[in-house]
Parts: structure tokens; sequence; C-alpha cells
């Protein structure tokens, strides 16, 4: 029997298109980007070519795009920049952030003494937008990072409103966009939002890329210093065939959109329906039941069971992978400070089931069996 991947919001297989578009660069296209010869002529080609076509996809211009090697780059530059270049001295965010996010602005507040601010979220980890404003109207240079929707729990922010909150008060405003990025559409010239960050891997493409979107209202200098590549925002040699992938991953994903939505909302919705029927005393952590929730995650909290601390291990020899919360925090004790961020019972054991677009409704069914044999033993 195959084995079943629902841990897609950890990483995702790559999509072999991907590979394909990648493999030629791999193999052929060499060159260091920043020699003038004509092999790292093409290579800067290429990658000048990606980036417009990732702009293309956001109603953004190629110059607002910055490659990184993934979110947590893109997330600690904008955070770290921002109060060295703009001034920023107040960050307002959620202590249900990812920790790229969290822990760099706990330094910044530590180290640079920078105003650290946590807004209220209710137990589905709903953003109190009242509180937001509460908050934005006590001055200051602030910077708001709040995450497009939650990677444990799936809870989403209405990205518009947030944004022109921000914009009412002179705020910069930066959203973690790593789960979403490839599952919506966003037209950044209709969003109040400054910066968004983006990890390939999330949407089927190579791990070791990502973005950082950058609105041209705004100018930062770079984290990364030692050379002048992406127009001196970021040094070092480009990862040519990860920037290749991305892009091509972005392509797959938006041509692909409406259907992929519609596909994985169906196993979520088949997932939970299973779980309902077959676990009683089951219930759901954050918002992850909901129809306007994350729709590529679902954050199940399961009865106490003689087996709570092997829960994961039996699933994994079942030939099942899935998570016990966000994937950067395992091998923790702690538990997930999402959790326990929206008071979810800590004493249960809680599963992260996320889906890609290589899942189906069968994963959903021998899922859910192996787990009532579990809870039958």
């Amino acid at each position: 029997m195959k084995n079943i991947y629902l841990d897609n919001a950890a990483t995702t297989p790559v999509d072999p298109r991907v590979v394909d578009a990648m493999i030629p660069v791999l193999s052929e296209n060499f060159g260091n980007p920043s020699s003038i010869h004509s092999d790292g002529r093409v290579a800067r080609s290429i990658i000048e070519k990606s980036r417009k076509k990732v702009a293309s996809f956001f109603n953004a211009s190629p110059s607002e795009f910055f490659f990184t090697s993934g979110g947590t780059e893109a997330d600690n530059m904008i955070l770290r920049c921002c109060v060295e270049d703009l001034g920023v001295d107040h960050i307002i965010t959620s202590a249900l952030e990812h920790h790229a996010v969290l822990h760099t602005a706990e330094e910044l507040r530590d180290d640079k003494g920078v105003k650290l601010s946590l807004v209220n979220v209710c137990n589905k980890g709903k953003v109190d937008l009242k509180h937001l404003e509460e908050l934005l109207m006590q001055g200051g240079s602030t910077l708001v990072s709040l995450m497009h929707a939650n990677n444990e729990i799936a809870t989403k922010i209405p990205l518009k409103e947030v944004g022109e909150l921000c914009s009412k008060y002179d705020a910069f405003f930066h959203s973690d966009t790593v789960q979403t990025m490839g599952h919506y559409s966003f037209d950044f010239e209709d969003l109040n939002i400054h910066f968004a960050t983006c990890a390939a891997h999330k949407f089927h493409g190579p791990k070791g890329i990502g973005f950082l979107y950058m609105s041209s209202d705004v100018k930062l200098k770079p984290m990364i210093t030692g050379g002048a590549q992406e127009r001196n925002m970021r040094a070092g040699t480009e990862n040519i065939y990860g920037i290749v992938g991305l892009a091509k991953a972005l392509e797959i994903a938006y041509d692909e959109l409406d259907d992929h939505h519609s596909e994985i909302q169906q196993i979520k919705s088949h997932m939970i329906k299973r779980l309902k029927e077959e676990i009683p005393g089951i219930t759901f952590n954050g918002d992850s039941e909901s129809t306007d929730s994350l729709y590529t995650v679902l954050s199940v909290c399961f009865p106490n069971s003689d087996l709570d601390e092997m829960f994961l291990y039996h699933l994994d020899i079942e030939g099942i992978s899935v998570s016990g919360g966000s994937a950067c925090s395992s091998g923790s004790n702690i538990g997930s400070h999402v959790l326990r961020g929206i008071n979810s019972p800590m004493d249960k054991p809680s599963v992260r089931f996320s889906f890609g677009r290589f899942n189906t409704i069968a994963d959903v069914d021998r899922t859910v069996e192996v787990i009532s044999k579990i809870y039958t033993k």
C-alpha cells in the first residue's frame, strides 16, 4: 500500500513539470549571472525573465520582487531592515505568528528597544480588528506584521481590511504569505500592503528559494551584504535553477488555481465529515472547520486515549505522514505556541493534516480507517 503524505503545509513534493523546467538550467546554464560574458548574460536573462513572470501574477512591477532563500530570510529582512532603515519603533504582531516573525520581533524588542505589541486574538485565532486599531492609534513609526493564514490552525486575516487600517494610520504593513502563495490570487496594486513573502516549496516548487515583495513606495537597505546581486538588495550568487523552479511552480499554481481550490476543499471537507463519523468527541482547532479558512490545512484535536504519546508514531508506521503542529517546531517538547495561544487543550493530541495537489479522497479514507483502528485498540 502506497505511503500517504498529508503534511503539505511543512513542504510539498516538487511537481514533475517544475523539475523538467529546472533540469536544462542545472545542466546547461551554469554561468554566473554577474559575469559579462555570454554565459553570464544568458544566466542573467533567465533570472529576469523569471522575475517578470512572477510579477505578472500579482499585478506588480518586476522591480518590486527580490529573490531570497525562502520565507524565513524574507521575514527577517523585512522586520530588521524596517527598524534599521525606516525608523520603525513599534511592531504590532500576534502571538500566533510563525517564529520567523515572532522571534525576530522579540529580539528587536530586547536588543533595539523596539516597542512590541501583540494584538488580541479569539479562540479561533481571528485577529481583533478593534484592538488592532487601538494599537495603531498609539502612534510612532509602526510596522504591522500579521500572517495571511496561520500554518497550524488555518485561520486567515482579512488582508485588505487590515491593509486599509494600516494605511489610515500611516503604518507599514507586512504579511507573511508563505502558506497562501500559490493557493490564492493576489493583486498587490489593490492591496494596501508594503511587504509580502513567499517560499516555493509550499506550492510544489523547490526548497531554498523564495521571494520578498517590497512595494515601490518603500526602500530598504540589504540585510545580506557583500555583493551587488538583486539590484544591490541581496548579496550572493543567485540560485538560478531555484528561481526558474519558483516561477514555473507559480505558473502552474495560477493556471490551475480554481480547480485546485475546489478539489482540495472537497478533500478537506470529506476528511472533516469522516472524522466526525468515526471518532466521537473530536474537535477542530482554530478556524480549521470553516470553509473560509485556509483550505489546505486542517487541525484536529483528538480525544484522550492510552496511545496519545504514540499517535503520530502509529500513523507513521502505517505510512501516513502528518504533523503534530508546525514542522518548524518539531522536536520541541513544549508544544505548539499557536495552540497555547488559542487555549486549545494541551493535554489532548492535536494533529495537523495538510493537503496538496497529489492527494485524493482515497488518501483521506485510508487515513481515517487507520485512525479509527488506533482508537479501537
